[in-house]
């Protein structure tokens, strides 16, 4: 067989049909930003430096795409330069929320460094934070075609097992089939990243993750966002931040000396 061009060689695309959309903005209420912000302002009074800190944004399980609240866990460490969390972590926080509430991402203050982006060790700790969120926001995408090279269609009852040794995949079927083609569902999921400073910035991404359910076919990327920020009737009040007081004194813990991981770096 002749071609005419090195096009003729190409693997021809698969089909695809767009089931839907993940969020392409990151959308959270302006009391859950305003009390981010307010967490490194308490951190900074409660131990008289800046410290980073993380958390996680939370969402309401029918409306995981908007981000209504931060929740504080018990931090492995925090010092003047980097904050680090684990799976056991995410999971035992998960656990004392309610059944309504999700985790969407997580949220961490740079403090007053000047670093006014993501960090190497920002992409490790997201990398945990996905591994973990993205199992739980997973939702049908799309459906995309399989593409199996030497499909062999066999009839049931009427095959012998010779029969199997042919092709590369075998599709049996209770009647006569002269063509097959196998659409796969693929589950996307999401993950916000956020990270702020003291003195009001932030920035934010989103990561995503779809998985072809047949293949195992797995895409992993994210990209920078837009913030979008919503009116909420939820306002802090008094008693929220002498609740919010106390959660800093008991979960930061502050490390004034240089680790020696970061001595390395």
């Amino acid at each position: 067989m002749r071609f005419k061009s090195l096009s003729g060689l190409r693997r021809r695309e698969p089909r695809e049909l767009v089931l839907a959309v993940l969020p392409q903005e990151v959308q959270i209420t302006r009391f859950a930003l305003e009390k981010a912000f307010k967490i490194s302002k308490l951190v900074r009074a409660a131990f008289k430096e800046s410290f980073e800190w993380y958390g996680f944004t939370l969402g309401d399980r029918q409306r995981p795409e908007v981000v209504i609240d931060i929740g504080l866990p018990k931090n492995e460490v925090n010092v003047l330069y980097y904050a680090s969390l684990t799976p056991e972590t995410i999971a035992a926080y998960q656990e004392t929320l309610s059944p309504q509430v999700v985790i969407n991402g997580w949220i961490h203050s740079h403090g007053a460094l000047e670093v006014k982006k993501f960090s190497a060790v920002d992409d490790a700790n997201q990398r945990t934070v996905l591994d973990y969120v993205t199992t739980r926001l997973r939702r049908p995408v799309a459906k995309r075609e399989v593409i199996i090279n030497d499909l062999v269609c066999l009839v049931k009852g009427e095959h012998q097992e010779r029969d199997l040794e042919k092709g590369s995949v075998s599709l049996i079927t209770d009647v006569p089939v002269r063509e097959a083609v196998l659409m796969e569902t693929v589950y996307g999921s999401f993950c916000y990243a956020i990270v702020i400073g003291d003195d009001g910035w932030h920035c934010q991404e989103i990561h995503y993750k779809n998985r072809g359910i047949l293949s195992g076919h797995t895409v992993v990327e994210s990209r920078e966002a837009e913030l979008r920020l919503l009116e909420s009737e939820r306002a802090l009040s008094a008693q929220d931040l002498q609740l919010l007081r106390e959660e800093v004194q008991e979960k930061i813990q502050p490390i004034t000396h240089k680790p020696e991981t970061i001595e390395r770096l």
